[in-house]
Parts: structure tokens; C-alpha cells; sequence
């Protein structure tokens, strides 16, 4: 039996597809029999040339003790290997290595990595295995659990994707002391999220802990297993995003068109910066709409201001190419239905709600009203 010590074990229900979410510090030591337990006899391992440098032999030589064939696949971090040229890289590179259908594919970095391995392993041989090994908080505690996988298309961000489950993600909290301060308040942004879609307790215990988190202490492992908690139930209720998982892209509508609008820039703004942007124009929006009681967009924004995020369209370096362009981009947005806006507004913290045929307009005198006081 594989210890579970010093480990917390969220589970993903969804039937003959479930699978666990393992989160602890050095939980990446027992990788190789965990990932040994599902019964490949090959690996091939997904990253980007920073993450690999820091963790691939680590956990190479983790699955090479349990008796697995190991293959290395690098990308270039960043944004921009979610691309069609990458992806057809890393398929061919998984072919070429032998890997087959019973094989893992093992996706070690951040959401890029995690969107653009667990996307190749949907595709190559109609379907391989892959296992996630999230590095950054943000892939922790979001992208690397629920199955979505994807890359951009110069239309907008994860059009074209499929849903793929992985078989087991790995959380090893302890990668995260290696990250950078910016990228650990990005992973901010979608843990604090949680709290702001249905939990006010948890927004309430982030206001409280979140130095403490970002210090690596125990509080850390806790905010990660209330956001997979609260992840995975909803994606158990809602695998495909027919119903309330949407309420998952609180800020995003927002976030991912400013992030079209800057191409994907990371200089400028990466994805938790553009989700903590989103997050604060929705309550406010919410708030403009007479939806949200103003005291609620204020502490959303305080918080965020005190972590260090930006909350501001006037915050972005560079500009964000005026209101027009952030229309036109979410226009493209994967949640449109018939041409009209969907988005995530709030009745309060920890009370979201979808919001269908949001009118154009009023998102643009909104954007208008926020650039001028910007």
C-alpha cells in the first residue's frame, strides 16, 4: 500500500473516470509508485525547460525506480507553447518514444504545461493516460484538476481543447518555494477565487492567512485542499461545463481578454494577474448593476490590492488597446451562446452566479466608466 502520510487525498468523483488529487510537501519522492500503481510499463514526462531543470530528474528517477521506461519532452515556458507548433512537437515526441495507450503521459509545470500535455495525450493514439504534476499554486489548486486541456488560437485563449481526465495529480506543495513571489500571487487569484464563488468562510480565512500560505507553512496544504475540494465537487456535478462549472470562470470572461488584447505577453500580464483584474471588474460591474452591495466589490478589491495583484485596467504595463478590442475579444469567448456575453457576476462574497445574455452595452459603458477612471 502506498503511504498516505503527511498527505491529504481529495477525491474526483466522476464514476469509472475518477481519480485522486494527492497534496503534501515531498510527495514528489513517492511519484514513481504511485504513478508505478497504474500499471504503464513507459512514461513520458512533459515540461518546460525551467520547470526541468529544478524537478525532471527528481521525478524521473522516481518512476525509473518503479520499473518504468522514462522519456523527457521540454518545451519553452511560457504562454507561448500553447500553440498549434508546440503541440504538434510534443505529439510527434510521444510517438517517437513509444508510448502507448496504457503508457502515461506525465505533465510536470504549470497550467501551460498541464493544458498542452494533458491536450497531446487526448489526441495521440485517440486517448493516452496522463498523470498531472502541477509546480506552480495556480495549476495546484485549478488547472490541473477537472480535465480541461487546450491550446490558444490567435482568436482567444483554450479555443481549441478537449476534455481529458487525468488518472492522478500530484500536488507537492514544496515545488512551490522555488517559484517566484509574482507567480505565487497569480496562483492567488484562483485560490481566492473559491471563497468569492460559494464560500465567504474560506474568503475570510484567506483575508487572514494568506502570508502565511505564501510562506510554505501548513496553512499552505489547507488552501490547496479546500480548492480541490471545492473544485472537484464541482466538476463531479458537472464534468463539461453544461451547467454551474462555469461558475468556475469568475473573472475570466474579463481575464482572458486582456490577456488576447497584450498577445499573451508575460511581461506584461500573466494569466492570475488578468483573472485578479476580471475578478475585481466583475464584482464591481456586480456592484454598478445594483447586484452586489458596493462594501462587497470594495473588500474583494482590498484584498487583492493587499496581496499585490492588480485590480485595475490602468495596472496593466503598456496599456490594454482600448474598450473596443476587450469587446471583440470577448466575443470569442468559449461561454458565448448565440452571439451574447455570459459572464460571472455576484450577489455578494460567496454568492456567484451565472449571468446569460449579459447585453453588450452595458459591459461597454462599463469599460468606458472603469478607462476613464482609470
Amino acid at each position: 500500500m502506498i503511504s498516505t502520510i503527511d498527505a491529504q487525498v481529495v477525491n474526483v468523483a466522476l464514476g469509472e473516470r475518477a481519480y485522486d488529487i494527492v497534496i503534501g510537501r515531498g510527495i514528489i519522492d513517492g511519484a514513481g509508485e504511485r504513478v508505478g500503481a497504474l500499471g504503464a510499463s513507459a512514461a513520458a514526462i512533459v515540461t518546460d525547460d525551467a520547470v526541468g531543470a529544478l524537478h525532471c530528474e527528481r521525478l524521473a528517477a522516481g518512476l525509473a525506480r518503479a520499473g518504468l521506461r522514462v522519456e523527457r519532452i521540454s518545451v519553452p515556458p511560457g504562454e507561448g507553447s500553447k500553440s498549434y507548433a508546440t503541440l504538434a512537437r510534443v505529439c510527434d515526441s510521444i510517438l517517437a518514444a513509444r508510448i502507448e495507450r496504457g503508457d502515461i503521459v506525465v505533465a510536470l509545470g504549470g497550467g501551460v504545461v498541464g493544458d498542452l500535455a494533458g491536450f497531446a495525450a487526448a489526441i495521440v493514439r485517440r486517448g493516452i493516460r496522463f498523470v498531472q504534476v502541477p509546480t506552480t499554486l495556480l495549476a495546484q489548486v485549478d488547472s490541473s484538476v477537472g480535465g480541461k486541456t487546450g491550446v490558444n488560437s490567435v482568436h482567444g485563449k483554450n479555443l481549441v481543447g478537449a476534455f481529458h481526465q487525468p488518472e492522478l495529480v500530484l500536488a507537492d506543495t514544496a515545488l512551490l518555494d522555488t517559484l517566484p513571489a509574482r507567480e505565487i500571487r497569480a496562483g492567488w487569484a484562483e485560490t481566492v477565487k473559491y471563497g468569492l464563488i460559494d464560500d465567504p468562510a474560506f474568503f475570510a480565512w484567506c483575508d487572514a492567512n494568506w502570508r502565511a500560505v505564501f510562506e510554505g507553512g501548513p496553512e499552505r496544504d489547507h488552501a490547496v485542499a479546500v480548492s480541490c475540494r471545492s473544485k472537484a465537487a464541482i466538476v463531479a456535478r458537472d464534468e463539461r461545463e453544461t451547467g454551474d462549472r462555469a461558475l468556475l470562470n469568475l473573472g475570466h470572461t474579463f481575464g482572458h481578454a486582456l490577456e488576447r488584447v497584450v498577445g499573451y505577453d508575460p511581461a506584461r500580464l500573466i494569466h492570475g494577474e488578468a483573472v485578479a483584474i476580471g475578478m475585481a471588474q466583475a464584482f464591481r460591474f456586480s456592484s454598478t448593476q445594483g447586484l452586489c452591495p458596493p462594501q462587497d466589490a470594495e473588500a474583494v478589491e482590498t484584498h487583492l490590492r493587499a496581496v499585490g495583484l492588480p485590480t485595475r485596467l490602468s495596472e496593466i504595463p503598456g496599456g490594454f488597446g482600448g474598450v473596443d478590442a476587450l469587446v471583440d475579444a470577448m466575443a470569442q469567448d468559449k461561454k458565448v451562446v448565440a452571439g451574447a456575453l455570459t459572464f460571472i457576476l455576484a450577489r455578494g462574497v460567496g454568492a456567484s452566479f451565472i449571468a446569460r445574455g449579459v447585453p453588450v452595452g452595458d459591459i461597454r459603458a462599463f469599460l468606458l466608466a472603469e478607462s476613464a477612471k482609470d
